[in-house]
């Protein structure tokens, strides 16, 4: 994130999770490992007064209550400490996607485009998945896409580095 530069939002994705999926304890073991770079990504971008934007699976419950959301996955998750220091704050955006991509069925393209955004900075979970589909659907819809890696998390280290290389060769998305 530069200041002045491109109007940027960083959209956090899918870090609202009880991890309690097949690949929930691989998954945690990456929030963990990753947490630091995710906090500072957060922090840093709430500093220089760039848009935080919080898209994250609805887990089945559709009744857009983000607060509760969190509470039940600080609560009730395998991660409850890791969701809390994620957790989205008061002024960031939360908006409950019901596919992969931020985009797939929800406002958050309208969203950007009403606050003039031009290049989105991706981070959350999971790289191979939600991450990069959303980096490819962002590029189609002419945003300038820059996935923050080191502020993801995979539960396979391997099919993250595939799915980044794909995503930089072939999808011309900037890795940083």
């Amino acid at each position: 994130m530069i200041p002045g530069c491109l109007r940027d939002a960083l959209i956090v994705i899918d870090v609202i999770n009880r991890f309690d999926h097949d690949d929930g304890d691989a998954l945690l073991r990456s929030f963990r490992d990753h947490l630091p770079q995710m906090t500072k990504a957060i922090s840093d971008a709430r500093a220089y007064g760039v848009p935080v934007v919080y898209v994250n699976d609805a887990a089945g419950r559709w009744d857009g209550n983000a607060p509760a959301h969190v509470r039940t996955a600080i609560e009730n998750g395998r991660g409850g400490d890791v969701v809390q220091q994620l957790a989205p704050m008061s002024g960031d955006d939360v908006v409950f996607k019901p596919r992969y991509s931020i985009f797939d069925g929800t406002p958050v393209a309208s969203l950007l485009r009403d606050r003039e955004v031009e290049r989105i900075l991706l981070m959350g979970a999971a790289t191979e998945g939600c991450v990069v589909q959303s980096g490819i659907d962002g590029r189609e819809l002419g945003f300038k896409v820059t996935i923050l890696a080191h502020a993801c998390a995979s539960p396979d280290e391997e099919v993250e580095r595939i799915a980044l290389a794909y995503a930089e060769r072939v999808g011309g998305i900037r890795i940083a």
